[in-house]
């Protein structure tokens, strides 16, 4: 029997599972999503083969869940900053503001390169859900706005924001991306005047 470290069953699947998604994030930033293989996750790991697939399937299995742990986060980050600003307008710019400062951070990196596996369908949908799900800030921010198509429009806006964050990767300072990004954003929908101090904030 293999040995329990852990108050219960449940707690020790548990650890388990989270050390093997810890060294599938390792695998990946280091050798790509190929890589992510039930084998080599679970040496980096240090389990074997076999109890890998105690807990996933497949090694698309496992790189549909880090890449969609990796949006959730990102999700949740995103949110929390637009939720803390006072005006649709005020929101818009949040938006655009952490979502390149998360990418200047580095904590994109994972979602890209997860993002061109996996084979299974059923993973794509749930990937390209969750994608959809990390505009719902800035597409209700829009509609407050009375912006006319929220929807198109906070399309627009991510893909000028994925050609600012590929400047940012490819060496560019953040420092004159995000300025230039904001000012276009605003102008595009309409924002005249520069909002707006985020709540408890001075």
């Amino acid at each position: 029997m293999p040995r329990i470290d852990a108050p219960t069953v449940a707690q020790h699947r548990a650890n388990q599972e989270r050390a093997l998604l810890d060294a599938a994030r390792m695998v990946l930033l280091q050798n790509g999503p190929h890589a992510v293989t039930p084998a080599l996750v679970g040496a980096a790991a240090g389990l074997a083969r076999s109890s890998v697939y105690k807990y996933f399937r497949s090694g698309d299995e496992i790189l549909a869940r880090i890449v969609a742990d990796a949006l959730a986060d990102w999700g949740e980050r995103v949110h929390d900053t637009v939720e803390r600003a006072e005006t649709p307008a005020g929101r818009v710019e949040a938006y655009v503001r952490t979502t390149l400062a998360l990418a200047a951070s580095g904590a994109h990196r994972i979602a890209v390169l997860g993002s061109t596996l996996p084979r299974d369908e059923s993973a794509r949908r749930d990937l390209a859900h969750a994608h959809h799900d990390l505009a719902a800030p800035l597409r209700a921010a829009l509609n407050d706005l009375g912006t006319p198509n929220p929807e198109l429009t906070a399309d627009l806006i991510d893909g000028a924001l994925g050609r600012a964050i590929d400047r940012i990767d490819s060496g560019h300072a953040d420092a004159d991306i995000v300025p230039e990004t904001v000012t276009f954003v605003r102008r595009a929908v309409g924002i005249t005047q520069r909002p707006i101090r985020q709540r408890g904030k001075a």
